[in-house]
Order: structure tokens, then sequence, then C-alpha cells
């Protein structure tokens, strides 16, 4: 039981497998906004007679009346942004070095021709998770191949066994950090609604002092609800589709594994017959 599955674990990924330590990309993203807001978006040629409390003359000037949750909001973005750069390479990496489609097509062909050779030969060639998964059954298939005292069932479930093992060491590779965008789809949104209901307090806090004196606490008060709004809802937009888009990645490499796992079942089930 041991050897089957030592023999059926996959070789490590070669190449980017992504970042373990996420959590130093999302402080890295906050000194980023935070710096930005406090330097180049407060800068005063971006302002009515260069100064930050009267009115904005361009869309930087205009952001940064959002307020302090404006820097909140941009650091989920850029997080968003940095984590999408992340898990694109690292799904690059495992989904190898051709084009999957292929890459499964052809090792079918070889299972069909029982070139089991010329399957490894293109494991070696493909490399990635799903040549890693495919390498480990085509395994513990010959190992199979060469032990006697179980009946044809067992002998196909041992190879399921390892091909399943073999996914599940390459699942965290390629579901890492997707949680954290997924977390962000819904902050993004709720952050933005904060700064909306803090700029509405202070529109209303404008409304109740009275007095045409208060029309540019009202104008920033609803400034910084809209400004806040937007840049959450456009924060949690890039999160969803990012989310959806790397999600559609893995259940495309996942269908090809099961499509790949399942064939070699089938081919030791035909090539083989019960032992006596």
């Amino acid at each position: 039981m041991a050897s089957t599955q030592k023999t059926a674990s996959p070789k490590k990924s070669q190449g980017f497998t992504g970042v373990r330590g996420a959590f130093w990309i999302i402080i890295v993203c906050a000194i980023i906004a935070f710096s930005l807001f406090y330097t180049w978006f407060a800068n005063p040629m971006h302002f009515q007679d260069g100064d930050p409390a009267n009115s904005p003359i361009d869309v930087w000037g205009t952001i940064f009346k959002g307020g302090i949750i404006v820097p909140v909001i941009h650091s989920l973005l850029l997080t968003v942004i940095a984590m999408s750069i992340e898990r694109w390479l690292a799904l690059k990496t495992a989904f190898g070095k051709g084009a999957l489609p292929k890459f499964v097509a052809n090792i079918k062909a070889a299972l069909n021709a029982n070139d089991f050779a010329k399957a490894q030969q293109l494991c070696d060639a493909q490399k990635g998770s799903v040549a890693n998964v495919v390498g480990a059954s085509l395994r513990a298939y010959k190992e199979m191949e060469a032990t006697s005292g179980l009946k044809k069932s067992q002998k196909i479930a041992k190879i399921q066994q390892a091909h399943e093992e073999a996914t599940q060491l390459e699942m965290p590779t390629l579901t890492m950090n997707l949680p954290i965008i997924a977390t962000i789809v819904t902050l993004g949104t709720l952050t933005g609604l904060l700064g909306t209901v803090v700029g509405m307090i202070r529109s209303f806090s404008a409304l109740s002092a009275g007095g045409g004196a208060d029309s540019a606490a009202l104008s920033e008060g609803i400034s910084e609800a809209l400004i806040n709004t937007a840049f959450g809802i456009g924060t949690s937009w890039c999160a969803v589709v990012s989310y959806n888009y790397f999600t559609n990645k893995v259940d495309k490499l996942t269908f090809a594994l099961d499509e790949v796992g399942y064939s070699i079942a089938q081919t030791y089930e035909a090539n083989h017959t019960e032992e006596a």
C-alpha cells in the first residue's frame, strides 16, 4: 500500500506555483494605496488655488475628496490586481507548456494504442499539474501490471486512488488565494457602502446646520458618498470578473484530470482479464 502511494505521487511542478504569504501582498498594496492618497491624490496641483481644502479641478482631486475610505478601497483593488497576476502565473504553470485539450487528446490516443511510453513522453514534455497527475496514474498502472494476488477491480481501484491522491496534491496550488479574491467581491461593495454612509452623514450634518455657508460641506459630503460608492462597486466588479475567470480555468483543468483518469482506468479494464 505504501509502495503504491509513493509510486503514485506526482512530480513537483516546475515554475511559479503561487504566493503562499498572501498577507504580505495585502500589506504592500495597503502601503501603496495610502502613500498615493496622501502624496499624489492630495497634491495641491489637483485643487483650486493649490489648496486641498478647496474644490478639486481634476479626477485625482475628486478622488481625494472621497475621504479616508478611498485608500482602503484602493488597497482592495490593488490586492485584486496583484492576486489576479499571481493566479495567472500559477495557472499558466499548472496548465503546462502545450494546449491542454491537445495534450488530453494525445494522451487518450496513446492509451488507446497501448503506447504508455508515448504517454509518459507527452507528460514529460507537457509538465504542469495535469501532466504530474497523469504521470502518477501511469506509474500506478505499471505497478498494478506487475502486482499479483489482487482482483482486477481492486487494481483499477488502486489506479483511481493514485489518480485522486495526485489530484489532491495539486489542488492547493490551483485554488490558492482564490478565497481572498472571493472575499473582496463582497468586501469592496461593503466598504464602498460604508464610505457612502459616512458621506451622507456629513451631508445631513451640513443641512442640519443650515445657512449658505454650509453648501460647501454639503457638496463635499455628497461627493464623498458618490466617490466611495463608485470605487467600491468598481473594485467588486473587478474581483467578480477575476474570481469567475480563474475558477473557470480551474474547473477546465479539473475536468481534464477527471477525463484522463477515467481513460486510464478504462484502458486497464479493457486490456486485462480477471486473474484466476
